[in-house]
């Protein structure tokens, strides 16, 4: 492996039609000798926060400023992944030098109490790639790479996300072969 991609996002090329992947944006959570592991953070599905929290009998402030809920990917979609930005410390969370995914209750609870990290995406199920299997995956360019910003990742709307990654990489969508929108 010749760079971690670790706190970067990975943005699919047209051509990676995978009903999962397909103009998915991933950020990547940990990239190693060993795999990656990372979050879809643009594709919101149907639950609200608060059903959420009430499927799990956690009694939660309403808040109407919720991100929405987003499908992380397709291991363990039936558990939710909190991507978060502050480095606090929780029961069970992965961290790189920059973001945390935490996948304890402790920071749901604090989230639907009105105190966990000030910016979140609860994510259901991530994405995982055994060892060399991204890379592969990069040298066939079903792949594009653009440094995490916290306003792409957190304060962009899901369904805006795919577009603004491009953006940032100055590419107009419309522009990629079968680029237009879905």
């Amino acid at each position: 492996m010749s760079q971690s991609l670790s706190h970067h996002l990975l943005v699919a090329m047209p051509l990676l039609q995978d009903a999962f992947f397909a103009r998915a944006v991933v950020y990547i959570v940990q990239h190693d000798d060993d795999g990656a592991m990372g979050i879809i953070v643009n594709k919101p599905v149907a639950m609200t926060q608060a059903e959420l929290f009430g499927n799990l009998g956690i009694p939660a402030e309403s808040s109407a400023t919720a991100p929405p809920l987003v499908f992380g990917g397709p291991v363990m979609r039936e558990r939710g992944f909190v991507l978060h930005g502050d480095q606090q410390e929780w029961e069970s969370s992965v961290s790189n030098d920059h973001w945390s995914v935490t996948t304890s209750k402790d920071v749901l609870q604090a989230v639907a109490g009105g105190t966990g990290p000030a910016r979140y995406q609860i994510c259901l199920g991530y994405a995982g790639w055994g060892a060399g299997q991204l890379e592969q995956e990069l040298a066939s360019n079903a792949w594009l790479t653009v440094p995490a910003r916290a306003g792409l990742v957190f304060d962009c709307a899901p369904y805006e996300r795919y577009d603004a990654a491009l953006s940032e990489l100055g590419i107009d969508p419309a522009m990629l072969a079968g680029g237009g929108q879905a």
